[in-house]
């Protein structure tokens, strides 16, 4: 499977705001849309989070994002809630075994 996973620098004080708008209107949009997320939350340090969601391959991951990220769903809900809480992010993309990914399910 493919797997990305997203890291989030937040600004101060926002990260619980950021992580209850991304696991109760993100995460159920980005579910209703066909995207995988495996898990999200808060790094046990810093004012961190992640986002891990998985693709059956790189061109899945594109056009499910693009289509998305582009939709009325996304840009009239929850965006400004969650970009207005980042600082900056990171992506990885990685390949990995369908086990590992299911045991990274919460």
């Amino acid at each position: 499977m493919i797997v990305e996973i997203r890291t989030y620098r937040l600004k101060p004080g926002t990260a619980e705001d950021f992580v209850a708008v991304m696991r109760n209107q993100a995460a159920p949009l980005l579910a209703a849309a066909g995207l995988d997320v495996v898990a999200c939350g808060r790094s046990l340090v810093d004012h961190d989070a992640y986002l891990i969601r998985a693709f059956a391959s790189l061109e899945e991951r594109d056009a499910q994002e693009d289509a998305f990220y582009g939709s009325a769903v996304w840009r009239e809900g929850p965006r400004e809630a969650i970009v207005s809480c980042i600082e900056s992010y990171h992506t990885v993309v990685v390949e990995l075994d369908k086990a590992v990914v299911d045991g990274m399910r919460r």
